[in-house]
């Protein structure tokens, strides 16, 4: 496949910029909090069901909305309110040098709300090396939100990209969704540079089979797709 007809889906979190270091805690933090005071919960309590239903459905979100009712705006609107999100995130200008002479069209493909992920890429000044951007509000299908890992959502994005899903490749920390994707016939590329941290070893070193190729710096991109 010539590089320029690859569509390119990037994660945000963890892909594009260490989340891990800059973000998750507080907003694990902010997501325990939520639900302690919505559902009338203590925090232990809060934290337990926050992480059974992230675990569950790979996002925390479609726990609350799917048993508790909760709805998603508001859930992510409180937490994800960071203040002082722009001093915190960090990126690597190197991986951001090659997102520019990555050939293909490229979109942010995130489980992140619309205006974090407006914030985080405008600290990152890299808004404007992507043809757009889908957050979870836009993985939507049927009324109901189907963000990733969802195959369903995975096989209509291709199609409202006008691409079919053998000339997508997702790029993503998270083997779950790579998973997904493959599942649909889109290419994986597994990026462990920032989510490794404080992760067992065996889990980085190991190459699934969904997994196309695994790497630490985006501009491995660009030398083996040239």
């Amino acid at each position: 496949m010539k590089a320029a007809h690859r569509v390119w889906l990037f994660d945000l979190d963890n892909t594009l910029h260490d989340a891990s270091g800059a973000v998750f805690g507080h907003i694990n933090r902010e997501m325990t909090a939520y639900i302690a005071r919505e559902l009338a919960l203590d925090e232990a309590a809060a934290d337990a069901l926050r992480r059974h239903y992230w675990l569950r459905y790979g996002a925390t979100l479609l726990g609350l909305v799917r048993h508790h009712g909760v709805k998603a705006g508001h859930f992510l609107h409180h937490t994800h309110l960071l203040p002082g999100l722009e001093e915190r995130v960090r990126g690597h200008r190197h991986d951001f040098a090659a997102l520019a002479r990555l050939r293909g069209r490229k979109f942010v493909v995130t489980n992140a709300p619309a205006d974090y992920t407006r914030r985080v890429l405008g600290a990152l000044g890299i808004g404007r090396l992507f043809d757009g951007v889908v957050p979870v509000e836009a993985m939507a299908m049927f009324g109901h939100l189907r963000p990733k890992p969802d195959a369903r959502m995975l096989r209509r994005l291709a199609a409202r990209l006008h691409a079919p899903p053998a000339r997508c490749v997702l790029v993503e920390d998270t083997p779950g969704h790579l998973k997904a994707a493959r599942r649909v016939g889109m290419g994986t590329v597994w990026m462990q540079r920032f989510a490794r941290r404080g992760a067992p070893p065996q889990r980085w070193s190991r190459m699934p089979a969904f997994v196309d190729r695994r790497i630490q710096a985006l501009r491995r991109l660009v030398r083996e797709v040239a």
